[in-house]
């Protein structure tokens, strides 16, 4: 943009003192440089973007939010955070997992259940779930005890188990009808009888040879 024929030097001076300086990037907005020479017959080759003048032969004069040699950044103040890009003065384009004016808040995908809590981890958003609840987002329970023959760890310390086990690991056998004469139930309807005994409910006796 050229200033040949402006009427007053004072025109000039009032239109100049609305736009900032860029000589390279910085996370603050430019303010306003005096004492600089203006040249009306100045060329900027490539041209000063963003509706920066050219003062100089190849030195812009950029619009306030605008910085760079050809004006051709825009400038957030504050910058933005987390990684995220500056698209024009004061608007940012966050990555995943951010979000906010400057990128500044973290956000976790579906959230985090359970009082989960959603921080940055080496820039990455990640669920930091309370110590009964694990899984992206903690939304798995943990049973320290474990659940075993097949159970399911539903609740923090509670299994839900198949049919035919008991207990809060689901280790404890149920036989519909009892072991007799002292056997144990081993597994789902199956005893375990005593010497002496036989019999799936352990109610015969051994013959003695």
């Amino acid at each position: 943009m050229r200033f040949a024929g402006l009427g007053s030097a004072v025109l000039l001076a009032s239109l100049l003192a609305l736009v900032g300086v860029c000589s390279g990037r910085s996370d603050a907005p430019r303010g306003v440089a005096v004492g600089f020479v203006f040249d009306p017959k100045a060329r900027c080759d490539p041209p000063c973007e963003h509706a920066g003048i050219c003062i100089r032969n190849n030195t812009c004069f950029c619009s306030r939010g605008y910085e760079g040699e050809t004006c051709q950044y825009a400038n957030c103040y504050p910058k933005c955070k987390n990684g995220g890009e500056c698209l024009r003065p004061g608007k940012c384009r966050c990555p995943p997992g951010f979000g906010g004016r400057y990128c500044h808040k973290v956000t976790c995908d579906a959230g985090c259940w359970n009082g989960g809590e959603c921080i940055a981890v080496n820039g990455v958003a990640k669920c930091i779930c309370p110590s009964s609840w694990t899984g992206s987002k903690c939304q798995e329970a943990i049973c320290p005890q474990g659940c075993r023959n097949g159970g399911i760890c539903v609740a923090p310390g509670i299994c839900s188990c198949p049919e035919g086990w008991l207990g809060g690991a689901c280790h404890t056998a149920v036989c519909a009808q009892p072991c007799l004469n002292g056997g144990k139930c081993i597994s789902p309807d199956k005893c375990r009888c005593r010497p002496l005994f036989s019999g799936p409910r352990c109610g015969e006796r051994k013959k003695s040879h």
